[in-house]
């Protein structure tokens, strides 16, 4: 317990308080998930699993910790990312370093990696050439290396701190020595290899001006995510389109373009993919039943 100088006994910091305290203020600001915001930024503070806090809920924080809290709650409660804030995110079964260089991973990306990584099996020869296009912190190249330990995967973005903080992920988590990285736009790094690629994969930006304008898009992207990394022009294909348009000369016979796309923007990919040099074109929904994965094959 604390006592003021008009001898009033406040009650102390504790976990418990904590928690209660932080989440009200962040459902009042509306954040999304407001009571995981909370755990995930007193963890950080206290350097302790979320689990922790809740076998410890009595346990009073210091003033050091309760000043670094109140910054970090500062910033959450102006919509600034979670995982900016605690500088990682999970993503397929492990966790990455992040930053606001590039993307926070999606659990809609997850289900790219799925994808490619359930075609890969089902190839009567394991693809061992793979590249990532705008691979930011490095998720989809990292998640296919470590699955498909034969394969080597070239991951590339425009952002060369997006590619710093791709290259620490993938030195921390063991596949550095199968990943290479290039700075460049879209299909730009692969003109150095003209060796054919088995797979093409990549999230580029997909978000349309009219998401972006109507409100359709968090604060929390709006305000803090690069739009490199999110807006994808008036229909949100900028960089879709010129990808389904050249991608094929750089892949085998055979091989596999896997991109994440829109929800709306599912009928327009198919129509590039029948206008172009594609076979077997088809779109898949992700875990939460928004069409999300372009696949299609080099015919």
């Amino acid at each position: 317990m604390t006592t003021t100088g008009a001898n009033v006994t406040t009650p102390p910091w504790t976990t418990r308080r904590l928690l209660a305290w932080m989440t009200e203020r962040f459902t009042t600001q509306s954040l999304s998930a407001p009571r995981v915001v909370s755990e995930l930024l007193l963890a950080h503070v206290l350097e302790c699993e979320r689990m922790r806090l809740y076998m410890e809920v009595d346990r009073e924080a210091t003033a050091e910790e309760l000043a670094r809290l109140r910054d970090l709650v500062r910033r959450a409660a102006a919509h600034e990312p979670v995982q900016y804030l605690v500088g990682r995110a999970a993503f397929f079964g492990f966790e990455l370093e992040v930053d606001a260089s590039s993307l926070i991973p999606q659990p809609a990306t997850e289900d790219l990696v799925s994808a490619v990584l359930a075609w890969a099996r089902a190839c009567p020869t394991t693809p061992t050439r793979i590249a990532d296009l705008g691979t930011g912190s490095g998720a989809v190249a990292i998640a296919i290396a470590r699955d498909l330990p034969e394969a080597t995967v070239l991951a590339t973005d425009v952002v060369p701190a997006a590619l710093e903080l791709a290259a620490r992920n993938a030195t921390r988590l063991g596949v550095a020595d199968r990943i290479e990285f290039r700075v460049g736009a879209l299909l730009e790094p692969l003109d150095a290899d003209p060796r054919p690629w088995d797979v093409i994969a990549g999230n580029l930006p997909y978000i349309s001006d009219t998401e972006w304008d109507d409100g359709s898009v968090e604060r929390c992207v709006r305000e803090h995510v690069p739009a490199s990394a999110t807006r994808g022009g008036t229909d949100g294909l900028d960089f879709i389109r010129p990808v389904m348009q050249h991608a094929a000369t750089h892949l085998r016979p055979g091989g596999l373009l896997a991109l994440e796309i829109g929800h709306a923007q599912r009928d327009a990919v198919l129509a590039l993919a029948r206008d172009t040099r594609w076979t077997d074109a088809r779109v898949e929904r992700d875990a939460e039943n928004f069409w999300r994965v372009l696949l299609a094959h080099r015919g």
